[in-house]
């Protein structure tokens, strides 16, 4: 993936909360689109290889939620937070880490993934088919930014990290901001 590149058009599974539904699972299915996520918006999308999994949960996902305000005043819109996890393990996630601002995307079948060629094996760990960790800015639908961590590659002995950090988004987007007139 690089910069102009235009996203996959996927369908995702998603479980959304619906209050007009009783007991202990007030949640229904709601099929989402590239478009729904994406479209007419200018959003940081990063992709990790699992909920609940070390770097991600105490670094990487909360990096991003704390950070949240300081990237919408860079002219971010959105941040979402994907890994080929199931709805149902993504929200539970979400919950486990307090998420108020950054939105997860679960990407079940890795069919999002797949397409934008992220999509590995992690069998070394137990995992089956997962992310490589990226993360990019996405501009309406196109990629605008794109941070790749080093050594793609099945059955990886490292989880590299530092290229998709929302330290290094951010230092992206200071860099690349346009100086204001004064």
């Amino acid at each position: 993936m690089k910069s102009g590149a235009k996203l996959p058009d996927v369908t995702f599974h998603t479980r959304v909360r619906d209050n007009s539904l009783e007991g202990p699972n007030p949640f229904r299915w709601q099929d989402m689109t590239t478009a729904d996520y994406f479209a007419g918006k200018r959003v940081i999308l990063f992709s990790l290889p699992g909920a609940f999994t070390p770097t991600c949960s105490t670094y990487q996902l909360p990096g991003f939620e704390n950070g949240h305000a300081d990237f919408a005043a860079k002219g971010i819109d959105e941040v979402y937070c994907m890994s080929v996890n199931d709805s149902f393990v993504m929200n539970k996630w979400a919950k486990d880490q307090g998420l108020d601002k950054v939105k997860v995307i679960p990407d079940g079948s890795g069919e999002f993934t797949r397409k934008m060629g992220m999509l590995v094996d992690k069998d070394n760990l137990g995992f089956g088919m997962r992310s490589w960790r990226y993360a990019a800015i996405i501009n309406d639908g196109v990629v605008e930014a794109w941070f790749e961590e080093p050594g793609l590659m099945d059955n990886c002995p490292e989880d590299p990290y530092g290229a998709s950090s929302p330290e290094n988004l951010m230092a992206h987007l200071e860099k690349t901001a346009e100086p204001e007139l004064v």
